[in-house]
């Protein structure tokens, strides 16, 4: 296993919409080892295969021991099927380290996805768990936090950035 490279903004595959995986071998779940070796090693709670330059939807996201949650999750082809209500909380992103920023997103989803192995797989998430899901999935579609915040706290960020 090995620990992957994080892109960070601006880097342009940032945004870029990830391809579907269309099957499973021997080198996607290589990567996908070396995907979870890299969030592990990182301070984030869940990274997406766009963040280390790979174009495919794949996300690893794992709360726990900070949050209550499912423990380590790793799912191919994601799709958020139904949300509940609303909340409002701090995120950060491993590809944008110098900024958080308070966003809404749904308090509750539901998540389709395949595993590694190939089986189909629904989750249900609440809370945390639910935002990390959301904010990596969002990754898969080229949106990054970033672009869920106000224009004028966005613009100050680049303003800061561009300043470095």
């Amino acid at each position: 296993m090995s620990v992957l490279e994080i892109l960070k903004y601006p880097n342009p595959v940032l945004k870029v919409i990830s391809d579907e995986v269309t099957g499973v071998d021997e080198d996607l779940r290589s990567f996908i080892s070396d995907l979870v070796e890299t969030m592990k090693a990182s301070p984030g709670v869940g990274l997406a295969a766009p963040q280390v330059g790979v174009l495919k939807r794949i996300i690893v996201v794992d709360v726990t021991p900070k949050h209550p949650g499912h423990g380590l999750i790793v799912l191919i082809n994601p799709q958020i099927r139904a949300s509940k209500g609303r909340q409002r909380r701090r995120e950060g992103c491993l590809s944008v380290p110098e900024l958080t920023a308070d966003i809404t997103r749904a308090e509750e989803v539901r998540v389709f996805g395949f595993t590694p192995e190939g089986d189909e797989w629904f989750i249900e998430a609440e809370g945390f768990e639910a935002v990390a899901l959301q904010h990596e999935i969002d990754h898969l579609d080229g949106i990054l936090f970033i672009d869920r915040i106000t224009d004028m706290k966005r613009d100050l960020f680049k303003r800061k950035r561009d300043k470095t």
